[in-house]
């Protein structure tokens, strides 16, 4: 591989890379589409999945055919009139609600910390590593997925030279690549330490029992409790973060790695935080992106018929 290769890879992030790989198999070998392709042909290509996908599944199809035809240097079809009348049909002829992760409850969170508070407790009695390690590393990924409104990629890729934790005062994460980040630049993140379900003594605990100093800060844990040398793997996180919950008696099957981000959102909406803050906090860059995680039935209270999270007034340490 080139320099400029290399370069024009680490553009791209791994999981759009993954994605797009996928939809232009999907297209030449699934459906039989031939490339370059003609408008017509991609016109058809969505008229055949029309029933069967929903439209963003097929507005992310579009986006690696149009990242192929460009990188490759001929003219994008996926941009003529006829695919985007086809699309706006199918939208008009099958509509979708949007599939959202359901937020994570308040309390459903501090019920998993508890648990898992309770079986580090009893693995130190017993001098049980592993379980140590797995309670620790657990109630971290939780607290600072939450806190942090992270999502699962963001996670995976925290690496613990880029992190800076005080007891009692803060934690300050650094993420060089994020979905947000279109410049590349490297975004900078802080949360303060908390009176309670604090992110910041759960990051340094899993720290100290891991005896990790460098390199990525949540990686896979073996039966015995010996650590891996890679992250966990973003598309791993959901069936993880379902069985942590439900070995902590919470319905886990409700939750995606989503879940974590929505949670904070409607958590932070309901404690009176303004969209302008919550969007700087998060890191989104427009309120229509921001908006779609907020649950808005959380703003009822007392009225409300489902259970309304704990309230924590403030972020504050």
């Amino acid at each position: 591989m080139t320099d400029i290769e290399r370069y024009v890879r680490a553009a791209t992030r791994d999981n759009t890379r993954r994605s797009y790989r996928a939809a232009i198999e999907h297209f030449e070998t699934h459906w039989g589409g031939f490339l370059p392709a003609t408008a017509e042909s991609i016109a058809r290509y969505l008229a055949d999945h029309a029933e069967q996908h929903a439209v963003s599944t097929l507005r992310q199809r579009l986006a690696a055919l149009s990242q192929w035809h460009i990188s490759q240097g001929f003219p994008d079809p996926t941009k003529a009139p006829l695919v985007r009348k086809v699309l706006r049909g199918i939208r008009t002829l099958h509509p979708t609600p949007p599939r959202q992760a359901a937020p994570l409850l308040l309390q459903h969170l501090q019920t998993a910390v508890d648990c898992f508070e309770a079986e580090a407790r009893q693995a130190r009695d017993c001098h049980d590593l592993a379980t140590l390690r797995r309670a620790r590393r657990d109630t971290a990924l939780l607290l600072l997925g939450f806190w942090r409104g992270f999502r699962g990629d963001e996670l995976a890729r925290l690496q613990v030279q880029h992190i800076r934790a005080e007891a009692g005062v803060g934690i300050t994460l650094y993420l060089p690549r994020s979905k947000g980040d279109r410049e590349a630049l490297g975004v900078q993140h802080r949360t303060p330490a908390l009176k309670t379900l604090c992110p910041v003594t759960a990051y340094l605990q899993w720290l100290e029992v891991a005896g990790i100093a460098h390199g990525p800060v949540f990686r896979k844990l073996d039966r015995w409790g010996n650590l891996g040398e890679l992250p966990l793997h973003s598309n791993s996180l959901v069936g993880m973060l379902q069985r942590m919950l439900q070995r902590a008696g919470v319905p886990g099957t409700l939750y995606t790695s989503h879940s974590l981000r929505r949670g904070f959102a409607t958590w932070a909406t309901a404690n009176g935080w303004e969209l302008k803050a919550l969007m700087s906090y998060v890191g989104w860059k427009d309120a229509k992106s921001a908006l779609r995680y907020i649950d808005v039935a959380q703003g009822f209270g007392e009225l409300a018929v489902l259970p309304q999270s704990t309230p924590i007034k403030a972020l504050t340490p």
